[in-house]
């Protein structure tokens, strides 16, 4: 998929105020410190579509961006904020789990993971949270490029090992770097493979 055109549609905390177009929705999250921003930019070849921050946690809203006319890349803030407070945190996680309740048009959602850290609690938490409630997902490891590719198959395969535990397959993942276009292709591919499902099974 080559993205053409990428426009910021919105920003809120309401869900029932996100756009009411039926276009399918691919939804971004992950720990704030992670790469999502940058990940977003990468994607769609815009340097500043997504505001890319040095202080973790600037995303805070549900953010809409329309993409090639016909999806919605969604930008959604991260969980485990360093520098928010509780009652925050509690607004942001409210308005999360009702993004994931209440959007039909969500088709998947993307965790992305820094790679090179071992499996952490809080993302396991948050994807046994996704399967519990029946929300497809893939994992994005992010940061790629910061380490060699043996460290690489190594903490892929800690992550399999601990997922494995309590999932029968390990779910769909990509492998990424912001600053290298590293699974840029993979990523948008998928997408564009899971947009093509959906129109033919409406056809």
């Amino acid at each position: 998929m080559k993205i053409k055109t990428a426009e910021f549609v919105m920003s809120n905390s309401d869900v029932a105020k996100c756009p009411k177009s039926m276009l399918p929705e691919y939804a971004f999250i992950g720990r704030s410190n992670v790469g999502k921003s940058s990940l977003i930019n990468m994607l769609t070849s815009r340097k500043s579509l997504a505001k890319t921050s040095g202080r973790p946690g600037k995303t805070q809203l549900i953010n809409h961006f329309l993409i090639n006319k016909n999806w919605h890349l969604v930008d959604l803030p991260g969980y485990g904020y360093a520098r928010v407070s509780k009652s925050a945190k509690k607004v942001f996680q409210k308005f999360i789990t009702q993004y994931f309740g209440l959007r039909e048009q969500l088709v998947t959602a993307f965790v992305l993971v820094d790679i090179r850290h071992d499996p952490q609690p809080i993302d396991l938490e948050f994807m046994q949270w996704l399967g519990e409630n029946g929300i497809p997902f893939s994992i994005i490891f992010t940061k790629a490029d910061k380490l060699k590719p043996k460290a690489i198959e190594r903490y892929v395969e800690a992550y399999k090992k601990v997922l494995l535990e309590t999932w029968e397959t390990m779910p769909n993942y990509f492998i990424t770097s912001s600053t290298k276009d590293i699974g840029k292709d993979e990523v948008l591919n998928y997408i564009d493979e899971l947009n093509g499902n959906m129109e033919l099974s409406s056809s």
